[in-house]
């Protein structure tokens, strides 16, 4: 047989063609001099869609090319949060637009008119809820913040005046516990991280998204400066090196704000602000911080301490906006402070975010322990005229439906036997003109939008519920296996907590679902 000789080949390059230098000029124009940091991609990602209306393949394509990463480790990350627009080359980056808002609150009022040729996008809650109908950009209500010209209670730390022993001590007699709604004790969370060796750091969550939720906004707003001050307490009590503040992107307004504080604060330890992207499944711990280090927002399968599987692989400290407020006012009043008041059988002060049909909606800082009905009556102006209280979420989406004739204390372990929690407080106030089974499907729907897909139990469950609860009548023996498995399979918070939503109107609202 006639042998074939050999015959070259001509190689070609595999993959996505070479970023064009016109491409690179003009990322390495807008972006900083050290924005190939692996972490910097959010923020990168960010300052392209600011300054071209979208993120253009192109754009995308230099942005790897100079950041040293593959394009589809670029490509996974823009498309993994919801407000990044991906864009081809060939398209045309949209004018204005307008993110209206659909979470429980705003779904009960008339949307806003929209003017001509402005694109409207649906979008999670916005952390509005007391301004609702909300949009952004929209009007929207902006606080004048009470800017502090020092720092007192940190100035009495880092003189000595207060020693650490001294201030872990004071958080713990006012039993302050984490209020972005896991509860964990304050004090044991410092320690822990303070005990690991270093380097450490600070986080600080500003990502709330639970539907319903404002009071960290509000804090923001009103209070930043005590925020800070309460995020550089935690750092110098655990020895941290820099502090990193994680911010909703929806709240663009307050990233001013932070910026003027944070460019002006005393001392060596750094603060970073980064900007969220639209992910509610960032405000929880783990998925926060592959955020930050530029990743998607997936959990972590983690033992009980973020320390362990800290920010860069350092004992982190993960502290939301409230509890930091709360560090700083404590240390500066005393622990009586939150000791001292309380309702039926519960002590202290706790922050509800309280929206829907009651006449002065808003953050109210309150006894805690509080009921439904003494928190509408005294704090809230009552209900709305022509309106009886017929329902309320005491904690978000995730804290289920309760009755009116069900009035537990509003406060962490006492809503747990009625088939709910507290969480972030944020309580949702619904009356006889209110179509429960329409908000539940509402939020059936939010959850399989913001599950994150990593684990299949929450990524096909959250879908599966909202295609159930879409039906005519609702089969109660395949939601309850459905809820059963995401609740023991699911990796984190957001997947076990959200059968709350049908599991809670079954239970105490068998009428409205069959």
């Amino acid at each position: 047989m006639q042998s074939m000789s050999a015959t070259p080949r001509t190689h070609r390059r595999l993959g996505p063609p070479a970023a064009s230098p016109e491409c690179v000029a003009e990322v390495e124009a807008l972006l900083p001099d050290d924005f190939r940091r692996r972490d910097l991609l959010i923020e990168n990602l960010h300052a392209l869609q600011d300054r071209f209306g979208g993120l253009f393949r192109r754009h995308l394509t230099a942005l790897a090319e100079e950041m040293r990463l593959s394009p589809a480790e670029v490509q996974e990350v823009a498309s993994f949060y919801a407000h990044f627009r991906l864009l081809d080359d060939d398209e045309a980056a949209p004018g204005a637009v307008l993110r209206r808002c659909t979470g429980p609150a705003c779904a009960m009022r008339m949307p806003e008119r929209v003017p001509e040729g402005v694109v409207v996008e649906e979008a999670p809650c916005m952390g509005l809820c007391d301004h609702a109908p909300a949009s952004l950009p929209g009007k929207g209500v902006v606080s004048d913040a009470i800017l502090h010209e020092d720092y007192p209670v940190l100035a009495r730390c880092r003189s000595g005046e207060l020693p650490r022993d001294e201030v872990l001590a004071e958080l713990e007699r006012a039993g302050l516990r984490g209020m972005g709604g896991a509860g964990f004790p304050t004090a044991r969370k410092w320690r822990a991280v303070a005990a690991r060796p270093g380097p450490r750091l600070v986080v600080v969550n500003a990502d709330e998204g639970e539907p319903g939720t404002f009071k960290d906004r509000w804090f923001l707003q009103t209070n930043a400066a005590r925020v800070l001050e309460g995020a550089l307490i935690a750092a110098w009590a655990v020895e941290a090196d820099e502090v990193y503040l994680y911010l909703r992107d929806e709240y663009a307004d307050l990233h001013k704000l932070l910026t003027v504080l944070i460019r002006a604060l005393p001392g060596s330890v750094p603060v970073h602000l980064r900007r969220g992207a639209g992910a509610y499944v960032c405000g929880e711990e783990s998925a926060l911080i592959e955020s930050l280090e530029g990743k998607r927002g997936l959990p972590r399968q983690r033992p009980p301490y973020v320390a362990e599987v800290g920010l860069f692989g350092r004992p982190t400290v993960v502290n939301n906006v409230e509890t930091l407020y709360w560090v700083s006012r404590i240390l500066a009043e005393g622990a009586e402070l939150f000791t001292d008041e309380g309702r039926n059988g519960h002590r202290g002060l706790r922050t509800y975010s309280v929206s829907g049909r009651v006449r002065l909606p808003g953050v109210k800082i309150a006894p805690n322990g509080i009921t439904i009905t003494e928190l509408i009556e005294e704090f809230c102006g009552g209900m709305e005229d022509g309106h009886q209280l017929r329902a309320y979420l005491p904690g978000g989406a995730s804290g289920g439906f309760l009755p009116a004739h069900v009035t537990p204390p509003l406060a962490f372990g006492a809503i747990e036997e009625h088939g709910g929690f507290i969480g972030s407080a944020a309580v949702v106030v619904f009356s006889q003109e209110d179509d429960l089974r329409a908000h539940a499907l509402n939020l059936a729907r939010f959850f399989a939008h913001e599950s994150c897909g990593q684990c299949t139990p929450c990524r096909v469950g959250t879908a599966k519920a909202a295609d159930l609860l879409a039906s005519p009548r609702w089969d109660e023996d395949l939601l309850n296996d459905l809820a059963q498995v995401m609740r023991d399979a699911s990796i984190c918070g957001l997947g076990q907590a959200a059968p709350n939503v049908w599991q809670s109107l079954l239970r105490h609202f068998p009428e409205v679902v069959t």
